[in-house]
């Protein structure tokens, strides 16, 4: 039943990034090729991974909602191993998630999660197809 509520929390996540998205886009006026795109790769205790999910969702929600330049924060676990979590970040430039790094939201993310986290891995990404990623939010 647990599961089944953490499915919703980030389909409900995935709506809320792909509607604003392209009103990200729009709004900041950037071309996808000043996007910035990472995959982040984290390992949560176990004993720990319904509070980080918890803390995480909010961060992601609030990111999306209150950030201009956020265009994803999409997280996600492996259906075999539940604490390790992917996060697929797109912001609309390096700016953005420079500010994005300043807010409270995340602030509060990162030093609420930090004993929660056994690994950290932050994977910067370049799009092979940057003409078509942006039709990708206008699917939903």
């Amino acid at each position: 039943m647990r599961h089944l509520q953490i499915l919703g929390t980030l389909l409900l996540i995935i709506l809320i990034c792909t509607s604003c998205a392209q009103m990200q886009i729009m709004k900041t006026g950037n071309k996808s090729e000043d996007m910035m795109i990472r995959i982040s790769e984290i390992q949560v205790a176990p004993e720990h991974l319904s509070e980080y999910i918890s803390i995480l969702k909010e961060e992601a929600e609030a990111s999306v909602r209150f950030e201009s330049g956020v265009i994803s924060i999409y997280p996600m676990f492996q259906k075999e191993n539940l604490t390790e979590i992917r996060i697929l970040e797109i912001y609309a430039d390096k700016k953005a998630y420079e500010s994005h790094l300043q807010t409270p939201h995340f602030k509060h993310y990162k030093t609420s999660t930090l004993k929660m986290v056994k690994s950290l891995k932050l994977i910067d990404m370049n799009a092979i197809d940057k003409e078509t990623m942006q039709l990708i939010f206008k699917k939903l």
